[in-house]
């Protein structure tokens, strides 16, 4: 009876009642944007905007890159490779595979390059579990000035996602989501490991030309004169 008449005479207070409501709402949101994530990451890109993509893009013999960026060295003139024959040229060059113990359930069939003004993004196509998914990772060259000269820093972003958002900065893609630079960090390793397969066309293009740029839908390299500094811009 004293409980009784201490509840009836000290009530919930409504401010707890608002507290729960609130939290309750939180959670229902936050599960709408976890689901809406999953989904926008489950949904693979589309890629038909490429260059180099679609059923007839094997029928071109690509160039040798490796070959043409050496010529492009050794007699100091400027070389301007479009997004369909990197393209091309990376489907005739790598050898895809997936090791390890997901290898009978993950397959990597194909890696892209979509090009910006500014910004290369680089693309990985898969089959995880028989089902499509894209990753893909931004890059952006810049050249800077130091003691040794004129060097090239690779950024692994692209750019902020708006002027008023600064950071983080945009990282890649899981499937059609855009994702910051921060999330990258889970699939460095796989990145990393396609670097190692092109680590002598990496040294030709970023580490020997004074200046890469990248364009709509094609890369400029400018190697450095035979004679003379590395021209400045």
């Amino acid at each position: 009876m004293l409980a009784m008449r201490y509840m009836a005479s000290n009530p919930p207070s409504q401010s707890t009642g608002c507290l729960g409501k609130i939290l309750r709402l939180w959670i229902f949101l936050f599960a709408c944007g976890l689901m809406a994530a999953l989904f926008f990451i489950a949904k693979p890109q589309d890629l038909t905007d490429l260059g180099g993509y679609g059923p007839d893009a094997g029928q071109r013999k690509p160039r040798d890159l490796k070959a043409v960026m050496q010529a492009s060295l050794r007699q100091g003139h400027p070389l301007a490779l479009s997004e369909a024959e990197i393209n091309r040229w990376l489907g005739s060059t790598l050898k895809t595979r997936q090791g390890g113990a997901l290898a009978s359930h993950v397959t990597l069939d194909r890696v892209w390059v979509r090009l910006k003004d500014g910004i290369a993004e680089i693309i990985m196509e898969r089959h995880v579990m028989g089902r499509p998914f894209t990753l893909s990772m931004f890059v952006k060259v810049e050249q800077t000035r130091s003691p040794a000269g004129m060097r090239m820093i690779v950024h692994r972003h692209g750019g902020e996602y708006h002027s008023a958002l600064p950071k983080p900065m945009r990282g890649g893609r899981f499937g059609t989501l855009v994702v910051p630079q921060g999330f990258l960090n889970l699939v460095v390793p796989a990145f990393g490991n396609l670097a190692s397969h092109y680590r002598e066309e990496i040294e030709l293009s970023i580490e020997s030309m004074a200046v890469v740029r990248i364009e709509k839908d094609r890369l400029i390299l400018q190697p450095r004169p035979p004679e003379g500094p590395a021209p400045t811009f």
